[in-house]
């Protein structure tokens, strides 16, 4: 399937990247079918992408023969995404809406989908930490494979004891593997960000035993709200967390970052019992 190229599209259509809305539009069309094969094979597959903006990335899950619904709130790409819809007829549903608010459960019934997208900047952890959440699980997405800034990315894949471990560190691990698949120069965007961006990937693995995640992400909100503060402190708003603390080991003094994700699931048990 040929297309135009896509600086053409942008500027027949008059579209310019809205600070407003986090947009950086992505031209490389190399780069983006790379972006497409981090899931692995997506032909006929469900994929779920949040602000494709005039379609870049779109093109390449397309070409990848992805079946995608798409969640633009910007009206201005509408027509360009129309046209992609036109060259790969069956494949493309575009929704004009707000991510936050669209129930993928009413977009794809019961049907496991893979989510693909490069996540305006503004609402993109609060999407991410939404995926990770909830007591059912494995979840209803196969997998997430998302474009962030570097550094948001670093805290999703961070281990204990570094700077940019913490909370989404612990979402993103207790049940996930969460690796960075790849970097992304900020020259590549238009307009180039004013940071670096990465790609990570993320599939589901074992939920452990007894533990409510409802309960997890209360105690990591707690210990990661004061993260300069000895958990005895931070974690005093958490009935019988202190308590769980000594009942388990762990030193009431030390602070949120030095515990590892196991050391929070077994909190959470703890407390979920």
């Amino acid at each position: 399937m040929s297309l135009p190229p896509l600086r053409e599209v942008i500027a027949r259509h008059g579209l310019s990247a809205s600070k407003a809305l986090g947009q950086n539009f992505l031209f490389d069309e190399q780069l983006l079918d790379r972006i497409a094969a981090i899931p692995g094979d997506l032909q006929d597959r469900a994929v779920l992408e949040v602000g494709p903006g005039p379609g870049g990335l779109t093109r390449a899950l397309l070409r990848a023969g992805a079946r995608v619904t798409a969640i633009e709130m910007d009206r201005r790409c509408l027509p360009a995404l129309a046209e992609l819809g036109d060259a790969f007829p069956g494949q493309l549903t575009v929704i004009k809406g707000d991510a936050l608010k669209v129930s993928p459960a009413e977009l794809f019934g019961d049907e496991p989908y893979d989510v693909v997208a490069n996540l305006p900047y503004n609402v993109g952890t609060a999407l991410f930490v939404g995926w990770l959440s909830g007591e059912a699980w494995p979840p209803q997405w196969r997998s997430l494979t998302l474009m962030f800034q570097l550094e948001v990315a670093e805290r999703i894949v961070a281990k204990e004891g570094s700077g940019a471990y913490g909370r989404l560190a612990v979402l993103a691990q207790w049940r996930s593997e969460a690796k960075l698949a790849m970097k992304v120069h900020r020259s590549a965007f238009t307009p180039p960000p004013k940071v670096m961006s990465a790609i990570v990937h993320v599939t589901p693995a074992t939920m452990p035993e007894g533990v409510s995640a409802r309960v997890l992400e209360r105690v990591t909100e707690a210990a990661f709200g004061q993260r300069r503060k000895m958990l005895r402190q931070s974690l005093k708003c958490v009935p019988g967390a202190v308590e769980a603390l000594e009942e388990l080991g762990i030193d009431p003094q030390r602070r949120a970052e030095t515990l590892s994700v196991t050391e929070f699931v077994s909190i959470a048990r703890a407390l979920t019992r």
